[in-house]
């Protein structure tokens, strides 16, 4: 057989990741203005002696440099989209780097506890004026990049995928395969962790002000290194939930249950078609690789059984295996 008899079978495993992803020009800017209030909070905390108001300048800092694993993310999933070593593409970049984010933010967090629990032990003198306007301050740029990186940021990915399909039947064995790109949206793991940096920085800025209120109104010293060790149990419970999340993907876990049904329902819907074996996992933000294998007494094209598949359940590289029972 000829290379262009069967070039038409042949296919690449990029689904789209070689695109630039308007998240990834998000956090670049979101980067520059972190960095920004970083310095200005850590300075500003250490001369006016707010643990608080310390840590949250530590805390943002630490975000910046998890918003720069997901920028660096983005750029190596794009530029190594066309790499071959990759079996299923770049879309995994996305959610080992949110793991690298959360498991940075924990190690801060504890950082955090840490030494707001020296300041229980060891009082210092706090500045209130400059502290909480410089708390505001940061709180107004945690406002910005929390706009800039969009409030759906944790829930969907922006890239389209463009149909196209290729399949391969081999009919003395009843063994096929298909492959399908399709429009899909799903969560995107690595802007995910950008936005949860933003957010849990906006969140602590706003314990920074609660504490310097606290203590300079209402005489509550004890507030500002409490509001610290609560700041960074609410940011471990964010981490921990944003690890299992990419754990998942990166443990190649089954798709979610009822979507199973609902792929087994739409292919046994098919004649006297049953289905013995079916893995779904993750391979990049709202795309899914699929190996089916059925059972039926009267084989048809591996397109046909593709094309019950719903689009919506994102699956873009489908291999089908067909067995022939006359049961």
């Amino acid at each position: 057989m000829h290379t262009e008899s069967i070039a038409q079978w042949q296919h690449t495993h990029i689904f789209g990741q070689d695109k630039i992803r308007s998240g990834e020009r998000r956090t670049l800017i979101v980067i520059i203005l972190t960095s920004m209030m970083m310095v200005a909070e850590i300075v500003t905390g250490l001369l006016f002696g707010s643990m608080a108001l310390f840590a949250d300048g530590i805390h943002m800092g630490s975000h910046m440099i998890g918003l720069g694993i997901s920028f660096l993310a983005y750029i190596y999933a794009r530029k190594h989209a066309h790499d071959q070593l990759f079996s299923f593409g770049t879309g995994k970049v996305n959610a080992l780097a949110g793991f690298s984010s959360a498991i940075f933010l924990v190690i801060i967090a504890l950082f955090m506890a840490y030494e707001s629990i020296n300041r229980f032990i060891h009082p210092v003198r706090i500045e209130y004026n400059q502290a909480i306007l410089v708390a505001f301050i940061g709180l107004i740029v945690n406002g910005a990049s929390m706009l800039i990186l969009g409030d759906n940021a944790h829930k969907h990915s922006d890239h389209d995928h463009h149909d196209h399909i290729n399949a391969h039947a081999d009919n003395s064995e009843h063994h096929s395969e298909t492959h399908a790109h399709t429009h899909a949206k799903g969560t995107d793991q690595n802007l995910k962790a950008a936005y949860l940096h933003v957010f849990t920085d906006a969140l602590t800025s706003i314990l920074a002000i609660i504490a310097l209120f606290g203590a300079k109104f209402f005489q509550f010293n004890w507030m500002d290194p409490f509001m610290g060790i609560v700041g960074s149990f609410l940011v471990i419970n964010w981490s921990v939930g944003l690890i299992r999340a990419t754990s998942r993907v990166l443990l190649d876990h089954q798709i979610h249950p009822q979507t199973q049904q609902k792929i087994i329902r739409a292919l046994e819907g098919y004649k006297d078609t049953r289905v013995s074996d079916l893995h779904i996992w993750s391979i990049g933000p709202g795309i899914y690789s699929s190996e089916v294998s059925i059972v039926t007494k009267a084989p048809d094209s591996p397109d046909i059984y593709k094309a019950l598949i719903p689009e919506d359940a994102g699956v873009v590289h489908t291999t089908i295996e067909i067995h022939l029972c006359h049961d």
